[in-house]
């Protein structure tokens, strides 16, 4: 007879961890950009900002359950990733060559980390 296999145990507990993470980068990214809107008053996209970042916040300590910290901490840099799209996106903010090198860097240190098997 086979042993069913922990819930802790699966396979998949990482990608899971990693997409958690992911998710977490982008509702801080999201919050972040609603308080730029916001521009340092009192208002209603202050407080759509604060509820997607309380989400991210909540959304990473629920995906370190899910793998190591070595390897989530480091993949939440994804974020200045997405808040650079968003800011250029949606504040028509310019993107400068040297943004375009430091965003690959970042890309490239976030896959080399979580790449493998974690």
């Amino acid at each position: 007879m086979e042993k069913a296999q922990a819930p802790h145990d699966r396979p998949d507990k990482p990608k899971i961890g990693i997409s958690l993470i992911l998710l977490s980068a982008v509702f801080t990214s999201v919050g972040q950009l609603f308080w730029k809107i916001a521009d340092g008053s009192i208002n209603i996209p202050l407080f759509i900002g604060c509820v997607f970042y309380g989400a991210g916040a909540v959304t990473m300590i629920i995906s370190f359950r899910f793998g190591k910290l070595s390897v989530l901490q480091p993949m939440l840099s994804l974020g200045y990733v997405f808040a650079l799209i968003m800011g250029s996106i949606f504040l028509e903010e310019h993107i400068s060559f040297m943004h375009i090198i430091g965003t690959a860097l970042i890309i490239v240190g976030a896959i080399l980390i979580g790449g493998g098997k974690h």
